[in-house]
């Protein structure tokens, strides 16, 4: 017969989310980083070509 799957204590489910948490806002953060720096070389680049006036 399937058993039940072992119930999870409250201090480790506080544990998890705290921890998903924190690990959703380094890659909110990594994300960030990364959209600005595109868009930096973006416009680095369309100041050199002489698009960007």
């Amino acid at each position: 017969m399937a058993s039940k799957p072992p119930v999870a204590e409250p201090e480790s489910d506080a544990a998890l989310i705290r921890r998903r948490r924190g690990r959703n806002i380094a890659t909110l953060v990594v994300l960030v980083a990364l959209v600005v720096l595109f868009y930096a070389i973006a416009m680095v680049k369309m100041a050199q070509t002489g698009s960007l006036t």
